[in-house]
């Protein structure tokens, strides 16, 4: 890694608010498909962030929101059994101002200027800004980018109409050794631009391909964007699972980053529905460059 600091500022916005059953916010017993069939409770609305570096070599978004489409557009959701489980995982409100494009412009950027996105996985309200990215390279884990590839995604989460649009550049990224033993446990991840900064690590379970992203400076605590690992980083430190997703792999990944966080001490989580995020974000700035604006 090195020594100057190739990050000028940390930012997060907010593509508008969702709603989801507590259960999926876990910890609960209860299968997927038993809670999603008898939930009658919505938690609070809680973000939906898009984490956003600028980085020396270019505007690097983590993550790309939900697109206000999935609000004003009736066919925007598939129909049948399909749209009835969409509408009971999660409820969301996206006013006009609340898109990707009039967060970034709030921040002093423009669409134009993303360099790279990176999407933690494939679900709706992480992909909701790739219409906008058509100038970005945008960068998903082989094992996510496959299960995309599967039959019947629109049963696992994953819309393809809203995903594989024409003009996307795709990094499909492979995991390699890392050969940094201070990110022990984790063995394996990319590093996006080969300076050590922004570091992608797999942390599967939610799906197949989920990736966290570890943003690294000098003199500033450490930062790992999780996706959607976790809801609540009070719940992730204590190894508490959601409700949804592949529990096995869930639990091994918790665990490897609750390991990472003795390692690197000081590690700030930042889930993407975590009402709390953004205030650690700011903490973790302390005023510096970086900033936080909702959009």
């Amino acid at each position: 890694m090195t020594t100057s600091d190739p990050i000028a500022g940390v930012s997060v916005i907010s593509t508008g608010s969702v709603a989801i059953r507590p259960e999926h916010v876990g910890p609960t017993w209860k299968n997927t498909y038993l809670w999603l069939a008898t939930s009658r409770r919505w938690t609070a609305p809680r973000p939906i962030n898009v984490y956003v570096v600028e980085h020396r070599e270019g505007l690097v978004l983590f993550d790309t929101g939900q697109d206000r489409a999935s609000v004003t557009d009736p066919g925007y959701f598939p129909g049948g059994a399909n749209g009835l489980v969409y509408s009971r995982l999660a409820r969301f409100d996206i006013g006009p101002d609340e898109t990707l494009a009039a967060g970034l412009r709030r921040l002093g950027h423009g669409v134009e200027d993303v360099r790279t996105a990176v999407v933690s996985h494939l679900h709706q309200d992480h992909i909701g800004g790739l219409p906008l990215l058509g100038r970005s390279e945008i960068a998903v884990s082989l094992p996510e980018w496959e299960s995309l590839h599967r039959p019947l995604p629109q049963a696992r989460g994953l819309m393809p109409d809203h995903i594989d649009l024409p003009g996307l550049r795709w990094r499909r990224v492979a995991m390699e050794g890392l050969g940094d033993t201070s990110l022990a446990p984790f063995q394996d991840g990319h590093d996006l631009f080969g300076d050590g900064s922004l570091v992608l690590l797999p942390t599967p379970g939610h799906t197949p391909g989920s990736m966290s992203m570890l943003v690294r400076r000098p003199d500033r605590p450490p930062l790992l964007m999780v996706g959607d690992l976790t809801y609540d980083d009070t719940l992730l430190a204590q190894s508490k699972l959601p409700g949804v997703g592949d529990k096995r792999q869930m639990r091994t990944a918790t665990r490897m980053v609750n390991e990472l966080r003795t390692r690197l001490p000081g590690l700030v989580v930042l889930p993407a529905h975590d009402p709390g995020a953004a205030e650690r974000l700011a903490a973790a700035l302390d005023g510096g460059p970086g900033r936080r604006l909702s959009a």
